[in-house]
This record gives C-alpha cells, structure tokens and sequence, in this order.
C-alpha cells in the first residue's frame, strides 16, 4: 500500500476544490459540452507540464522518517527521458487508437520503413487533448518513476508543451493502457489493481486539509470490511470510465425505479452510470430527476415555503426556506448488486445543502437539492446515462477494485483517515 494526500506535487486526482467555484448552472453547461472533455478517471495517462524550454517536472514523494508521511523530492528533468516512438502501442493509445502506419507517417518516416515496421526512431507525434475547462498539446515521453520506495522504470507519461488555462498536471486513472493504476500494476499487481480515495466535505468552503489517495491494498485495516460493492460495466464505447448499473433511488421509505437505460450498458454502450471524480454534481435523467424532486416537493414542500428567487439565482433545482424544525427525508441510492441491491445511504449535507441567503437584506436559512437534471432521457442515447459526481462522493472512501472489477463505497472521516493510515503503517 502507498498512501498519498496527491500523486505528485501539484498533480492532483481530481479538482475537489473548485466545488467552491463552480455553480449548478456551470455544472449543467458543462454537462452538455463535448463528451470528449476528459476527467481524471477517463484520461489514460499522466500529464505533466512543461516550459518552453522543453522541461518537465515530476516529483517523487519519500516517508519522512519521523512523522510517517511523503515529501516532495527534487524535479526530475525531461531531457534524460526517452521519447516514445510512433509505432509504440502507447502512442497508438495516445492517438485514440490510430494505426501506427498513419502515426509513423505523420512523424514523416520514411514510407519503406514503414512497410517494414522500422520506424522506431521516429518520434510519436504530438497530440490534442481536453481535461475541463482546459486544453493542451503533448508528447508522450518515458522515464523512471519513483513512488514511496518503488520504482517504475520505462513509465509513459505526457508532457504538455502548449496549454491554455495552464493545467498544472493530472493523474490518469481511467482504465487504458497508459493509466497509472495500469503502469503500476506492471511492477505490482497489488499496488496497481486497486486504488481508493476519500473526499474531504469542503461544503464551498476552502480547507487547507486534503484528501487521501491510497494505492493498493490495506485488508489488515480494520474498517476495510465496511463498503458496500457494485460491479463495474464494461462500456464499449467508452472503454475507460468507470460504469455501475443504478437500480433505483429512495427518498424516505419511497422506492423509485430507475429507467432501464441506468441498469446497463448496451453493445453500442448507452447507458449505466460513470462513477466520476472530475463532475461536481450528480446528473440524472430528466425522468429519475423529476421523480426524486417531485417526491422531496411532496414531503419538504408542504412545510417549507420554496425558495424560488435563489433558485432562479443560484441555478440550483428545488430551494426551500427552512424555519423551524423542518424534516428532510434520507436519499439512498440502490446500485445493481450480484442478486441484490448494493445500498448506499447518502449523508443529508451531500443532496441537500443548507445555507445563509440575505438577497432581500435579511438573512434566511435556506436549504438546496444538490442533484441535478442531466437531460431529457432520449438525449442521452449516445453515452452514459447518469454521472455520478464528486460531491455526492464526499465523506466516502470510494474504492476501485480493477481485480474483482467492481467499485466500493465506505462511509469514512476522511479527514482523519490520512492519520490513522499512516500512524497503522509506523505501527505495523
């Protein structure tokens, strides 16, 4: 096992911070955009950034000998890496699969050579890619990476040498061929087959604590036994996210089915649910949304006057005006189980999110549902149907099982767990 608050320095696992930025109707836009904007759980490789001086940084992280935990060690410099030729599998995966023919080409190799498959000291040409509201032009590059005591050698990484909105680095975790789990699992199958994180509740508020990254297993820890799983789906199309099947959604004691679309994914890979670390809000079928709002309506709204003004200016879908003691019904979301349902209940500050609002000059408790109207059903025939987001994720330990393929939620005190992993590993 290695625990880590980040992967590398300023290299993050996902933008857990900007839930204090980003509205419910930047969200919703977002949501719409190019299906092709990649997360940290779709993107196969690490990105690093890099000058114009063609230098690369990464950063390896060491356990400080008397507090147990990691430090930042010196930069590693691109110019003793290897470039990645053009007909590396690697490149291919870095080009959405492209024949390596047409790669080599394009990196100008000679055309007998490439007849003959002899173009291994051509360069893997640069590529175009999205992460959020970013974008940048890489290369793909190889050197030794350490982590903790390990050492990886010939890891493939990217090195963006172009970028707008300056991304400062993102770990891959989706499931390709390049991804850190998948390169990891090449020096350690225990290392590389699972991996967990666990949300700090930032509840729009900036806090300096952060949240834990965990590489592999640690089943002599005693709360591991407490997640309930789900399987993953096998998406098609969309190879490297993480797909669950959603059976349903219960709103106090009321069982709502969820569309057939959200059990699974079909051969053209519509359908299920993307487990997702990168998207702040839960996004659900405009059908599931309007059952779960129309029955919160039915038990909140008859005690609680609707807040209509900060919906209108807030974007957020159903908004009341809590005074008094006003009784919110518990969310559950029933994932697809092997025979049964995997429940998992979501605490009430991650679907319903309370708050001061003084826009008439005077300040009242209000009170927001926190999951969002994804589209209409029949507008999300071309991909996943539901995205499961990162602040319905807060106060989990979401655990990543690439082995038994399947996903696992834990409730945790996130903030807490970073201490007691590395106060078990000083004791162990």
């Amino acid at each position: 096992m290695v625990t880590l608050t980040k992967i590398m320095e300023r290299v993050q696992l996902n933008p857990i911070d900007e839930v204090a930025e980003a509205s419910a109707a930047d969200e919703q836009r977002k949501a719409s955009d190019d299906k092709q904007v990649a997360d940290s759980h779709t993107l196969e490789w690490l990105l690093l950034p890099c000058s114009s001086s063609v230098s690369c940084s990464a950063w390896q992280h060491t356990p400080s000998p008397t507090k147990g935990k990691f430090i930042a060690a010196k930069p590693l410099n691109i110019t003793h890496s290897h470039i990645v030729s053009c007909q590396s599998p690697a490149c291919a995966a870095a080009h959405s699969s492209m024949h390596p023919h047409d790669l080599c080409a394009i990196a100008r190799c000679p055309l007998d050579r490439i007849e003959t498959s002899d173009c291994s000291s051509a360069t893997c040409p640069p590529f175009y890619y999205a992460y959020a509201d970013r974008s940048f032009v890489a290369q793909l590059h190889r050197h030794t990476l350490s982590i903790s005591s390990l050492s990886l050698k010939n890891f493939t990484f990217a090195c963006a040498h172009t970028a707008l909105a300056e991304p400062t680095g993102v770990a891959g975790f989706g499931r390709g061929l390049l991804s850190l789990p998948a390169q990891l699992s090449t020096l350690s199958p225990n290392l590389g087959n699972t991996f967990s994180y666990c949300l700090i509740s930032h509840s729009f508020q900036r806090v300096p604590t952060p949240s834990p990254l965990i590489l592999g297993h640690y089943d002599d820890f005693n709360h591991r036994g407490e997640f309930v799983y789900t399987p993953m789906i096998p998406n098609p199309k969309h190879p490297y996210f993480y797909c669950v099947g959603l059976a349903g959604i219960s709103v106090g004691e009321t069982n709502i089915p969820a569309p057939e679309m959200l059990r699974r994914v079909d051969r053209r890979g519509n359908g299920g649910v993307v487990v997702d670390s990168g998207t702040t809000f839960t996004m659900l079928p405009a059908s599931l949304y309007g059952s779960v709002a129309g029955e919160l309506e039915r038990r909140v709204g008859r005690v609680a006057k609707r807040a209509s003004e900060v919906e209108e200016k807030t974007g957020l879908g159903q908004c009341y005006f809590l005074e008094g003691l006003v009784e919110v019904p518990k969310v559950t979301l029933h994932f697809v189980g092997n025979g049964s349902y995997s429940s998992v209940v979501l605490p009430r500050r991650n679907y319903f999110y309370e708050f001061l609002y003084g826009g008439d000059g005077v300040e009242r408790k209000v009170g927001c549902m926190m999951l969002m109207n994804g589209g209409d059903d029949a507008d999300l025939s071309g991909g996943p149907g539901a995205v499961l987001g990162n602040y319905q994720q807060q106060g989990f330990e979401v655990v990543y099982d690439l082995e038994n393929q399947r996903v696992g939620f834990a409730k945790r005190q996130c903030a807490s767990l970073w201490d007691s992993l590395n106060r078990h590993k000083i004791e162990s």
